[in-house]
């Protein structure tokens, strides 16, 4: 059988590119995966990692040979890659791009590149780079597509094939909606991890309060680990329909603030704060697997990492997820995740037969 697409380009190699790229690879997508950047050694370890079979640092007369191309640069250099790429693109290929922000790169795109159609794959971490890239980090987002009057039927139907192909799925969202909505979900949370590490830093007593520190604090500001650059641009790029939800945070926690003096009526906003995260649709409806955490106390020695994993192994219990959650001068700890409630649990009782403190 023959890959959906002939030639696919991806512009800009960096994780999100760098995981589509490797998800058209490993899915056979494609016949062959051009890959572009202005940087020579993303472009090196593109190709020594085997995420695409050419790699380009200027554009030129190889994109007319494109039937696909997948815009994966930062939010804020898309028109001028769009405006570079415009006079090279076959008038019946497939133009997308994977960016956060839609509304302004919507509008410019759509009048430089044929068949285009804007997309935001709702995925990431805080580890930047093409040499964290993995097709996994795809599979199972939600993928949101801002079709507009003018998207072409070709554009709809081939950018759809192309994220369900890749393992995700797609959600029709206009380009405005998407920017008010991600500000509130995605770009106001990353603020506020930002503003909470920023507090820390500038108190008098940074030090007690790193030390203190719990998982909580952790989790709640894991994303400001992410590239400083690259977070703030995207920001930058959706500061009006962001703007408004900081308003809202605001008068948010202005109420709160008041509940101090009203104990049951904090009490009911808990409860209706419980219920709106445990109903969340990423829990329901398993648009993305639900991990089974246990931590694990990890004397610090050479080799208990590897003993934990080669225990586990052996029993036939897979790790899914694993971070080290603290190194101190005696001992550690670890997160470890696991697919299923009954692996966790085997995994439990491996670890302590094997000595370890498991909570």
């Amino acid at each position: 059988m023959r890959p959906l697409f002939a030639k696919v380009g991806v512009f800009g190699v960096g994780l999100l590119g760098g995981s589509v790229a490797l998800g058209l690879k490993e899915r056979f997508l494609a016949e062959e995966v051009h890959v572009y950047d202005p940087d020579p050694l993303a472009l090196e370890k593109a190709l020594f990692l085997g995420v695409a079979d050419r790699a380009h640092r200027e554009i030129g007369p190889w994109v007319g040979e494109l039937s696909l191309g997948i815009l994966a640069a930062p939010v804020g250099a898309l028109k001028a890659l769009g405006q570079a790429i415009a006079p090279h693109a076959h008038p019946e290929s497939l133009w997308t791009d994977v960016g956060s922000v839609k509304a302004k790169a919507v509008e410019a795109l759509e009048n430089l590149l044929p068949h285009f159609l804007g997309g935001h794959p709702m995925a990431g971490s805080e580890r930047a780079g093409v040499e964290n890239a993995h097709a996994g980090l795809l599979e199972n987002a939600v993928w949101v597509l801002t079709p507009t009057p003018r998207t072409t039927p070709r554009a709809r139907e081939g950018i759809r094939r192309l994220v369900e192909a890749l393992g995700a799925y797609p959600l029709e969202v206009p380009p405005r909606l998407h920017d008010e909505l991600v500000a509130r979900i995605s770009h106001l949370p990353y603020l506020l991890a930002v503003a909470l590490n920023r507090m820390v830093a500038q108190s008098r007593d940074k030090d007690l309060l790193m030390f203190l520190a719990a998982g909580g604090f952790r989790d709640l500001t894991r994303v400001a680990s992410g590239s400083p650059r690259m977070s703030r641009d995207m920001v930058v790029e959706n500061k009006e329909a962001l703007k408004g939800a900081i308003e809202e945070l605001r008068e948010v926690l202005l109420e709160l603030e008041g509940l101090l003096e009203s104990p049951e009526a904090l009490l009911e906003a808990a409860e209706e704060a419980k219920r709106t995260r445990d109903s969340l649709p990423i829990v329901r409806r398993s648009l993305l697997p639900e991990m089974h955490d246990l931590s694990v106390q990890v004397p610090d020695r050479p080799g208990e990492i590897a003993r934990i994993a080669t225990a586990l192994g052996e029993a036939g219990v897979n790790i899914k997820d694993i971070e080290v959650l603290t190194i101190r001068e005696e001992a550690g700890a670890l997160r470890l995740g696991f697919a299923t409630r009954e692996e966790r649990e085997r995994a439990r009782e491996i670890l302590k037969e094997a000595g370890y403190r498991v909570r």
